[in-house]
């Protein structure tokens, strides 16, 4: 049961999708968004994610509290809740469609015109989901770098700094980017819908016969081998 080539492209496409979307919803989860060691007691690290804050001591360990107020977040950390979870809206949603238009889907009562709409609709929102991962994650990373370098903050206060949330975040949006690329991409290969080996029938259904008599008075007479339908 080998799949064609654009079976196995889109095969490729959907588990890039979906690597990067697990990736993006781990990402909305952690709390390492940001960083911030203190020179004056290097035993306690501050960690700032979308959700919470947490201070990390060597003798107590980790403690988080979540932010009470949506407000009172800075914009970047606003803006970056919402399109985070539109991501995996968006990303769920075009895992469903591409996923029902390709060729591990068989169901042959859909199209295959149908099916490579859905594929291109599936691909276009995981393109849209790494956007809407790779924006807010790049928005927070840049709001770092300028307030880390913000001249008119004293040299000895403390400084926040990019957290590991962030890394995987980026990794996150590529694979989102790539998936629904390799899923546009595979609509364009080749120009009719080639039925997998497990769909095919063949034109005519098999002759009826029986190698012996049903009873002494009625027999089956074998189907004619020339016989077009």
């Amino acid at each position: 049961m080998a799949w064609s080539f654009r079976g196995r492209v889109q095969l490729g496409g959907l588990l890039l999708s979906f690597l990067g979307w697990v990736c993006s919803c781990v990402t909305t989860i952690l709390p390492q968004w940001k960083t911030l060691n203190l020179e004056l007691n290097e035993m306690e690290t501050w960690i700032m994610g979308l959700w919470e804050a947490c201070v990390n001591q060597e003798e107590v360990g980790m403690v988080c509290k979540g932010f009470e107020s949506f407000l009172s977040l800075p914009q970047e950390l606003q803006v970056s809740r919402i399109l985070m979870v539109a991501s995996h809206g968006l990303g769920l949603l075009g895992l469903l469609l591409s996923g029902c238009g390709s060729e591990c889907f068989q169901f042959h009562r859909i199209h295959w015109i149908f099916k490579r709409r859905l594929c291109l609709l599936g691909g276009s929102l995981e393109a849209s989901a790494s956007a809407t991962t790779l924006f807010p994650v790049s928005w927070v990373a840049y709001a770092t770098i300028r307030d880390f370098w913000d001249d008119s903050i004293p040299e000895i206060v403390p400084r926040w700094e990019f957290g590991d949330a962030l890394y995987l975040g980026w990794a996150a949006g590529i694979f989102l980017a790539l998936g629904g690329l390799i899923l546009i991409f595979s609509v364009c290969l080749g120009k009719e819908d080639v039925p997998s080996p497990w769909m095919a029938h063949p034109t005519a259904p098999p002759s009826c016969t029986l190698p012996e008599e049903f009873d002494g008075s009625f027999h089956l007479t074998p189907r004619p081998m020339n016989l077009l339908i």
